[in-house]
C-alpha cells in the first residue's frame, strides 16, 4: 500500500509541476482515497480545484493541508485566495493575516514562493493605492514587498515611480539605480531612471542612460523613442510629454 501511495503522489507532482493539471489530478486524488494525507498533495490538490473552478472541494484540500501541517503558508495563502473568490471576505482576511504574521521578524525564513506570493500581494495592494493617487500608502506597501523579496527589481521601479510622483527625486533615482545592480537586464530600470533625469532638466543623464538600453537592445522602442524626442530641436519641456510611468 504503502509503495502504490508513494508512486501515486510522484507521479501526481511530476504532472503537476509540467501544468498537466489532469493527469495530476487523477494520480492525487487516488493517492488522497487510499487515506493517506500529504500537505502538499492536499496543497497541489486544491490548486487544480481551483483553477477548475471547483471553490469548495479548493477549499476543503487547503483546510487538510493546515490542519495537518498549521505553518504552511503555501497553503494559507491559497485558502486565503479561496475564501475571498467563495465571498468569505473574513476568514479570507484572517487567514492571510495570520500567514503574514508568522513571517514577521523573519520574512527570509519563508520558502522562496511563500516570499514571492507574499510580496505580489503587497505589491498589488501597492499598485490599487497607486492608482487612487494614496501615494504613501503605495509606498508603504511596495516597500513591504521588498523587504519580502529584495530582488525584485519590477517592484523596485515600482516603488522609484511612486517616489517620483511624490517629488522625492532622490529617493526614486536611489531605487532605480538598486533596481540596474539588482537585475543589469532590467531594462525599465534605466528607462525610467532617465525619465525622472529629463523631468529634472537633466537631458543629458537621461540621454545616457536610454543609450545604455540600446547598446544592449537596439532596437527598444522607448528607448529610440525618448533619444528622438530630446535630440530634436522641438522637443518638449522636461516632462511635459513623456509617459507617466513608462515600462512598468
Amino acid at each position: 500500500m504503502k509503495d502504490r501511495v508513494a508512486q501515486l503522489l510522484a507521479v501526481g507532482r511530476e504532472h503537476y509541476t509540467a501544468g498537466e493539471y489532469d493527469r495530476a489530478l487523477t494520480a492525487l486524488s487516488e493517492a488522497a482515497e487510499l487515506g493517506h494525507d500529504f500537505p502538499d498533495a492536499l496543497n497541489m490538490l486544491g490548486v487544480i480545484y481551483h483553477s477548475q473552478g471547483r471553490f469548495a472541494e479548493a477549499e476543503k484540500s487547503f483546510e487538510r493541508a493546515l490542519a495537518i501541517n498549521p505553518r504552511y503558508t503555501e497553503a494559507a495563502l491559497n485558502l486565503s485566495v479561496t475564501y475571498n473568490d467563495r465571498g468569505k471576505y473574513d476568514e479570507g482576511k484572517a487567514v492571510y493575516t495570520k500567514a503574514v504574521a508568522a513571517s514577521v521578524g523573519q520574512p527570509h525564513s519563508l520558502d522562496r514562493f511563500a516570499r514571492g506570493k507574499l510580496a505580489n500581494m503587497h505589491a498589488d495592494l501597492g499598485g490599487a493605492y497607486a492608482a487612487f493617487g494614496l501615494s504613501s500608502d503605495a509606498a508603504r506597501e511596495y516597500s513591504k514587498a521588498l523587504d519580502l523579496c529584495p530582488e525584485f527589481a519590477d517592484l523596485r521601479v515600482q516603488l522609484a515611480n511612486v517616489y517620483r510622483d511624490m517629488g522625492m527625486y532622490n529617493a526614486a533615482i536611489a531605487e532605480f539605480e538598486q533596481a540596474k545592480r539588482t537585475n543589469p537586464n532590467y531594462h525599465a530600470a534605466r528607462i525610467n531612471l532617465g525619465v525622472t533625469y529629463y523631468s529634472l532638466g537633466r537631458r543629458f543623464d537621461a540621454l545616457a542612460e536610454w543609450h545604455e538600453v540600446l547598446k544592449a537592445e537596439p532596437e527598444h522602442k522607448s528607448a529610440k523613442l525618448y533619444i528622438r524626442m530630446v535630440e530634436d530641436d522641438n522637443a518638449p519641456m522636461p516632462g511635459s510629454a513623456l509617459p507617466r510611468n513608462p515600462e512598468q
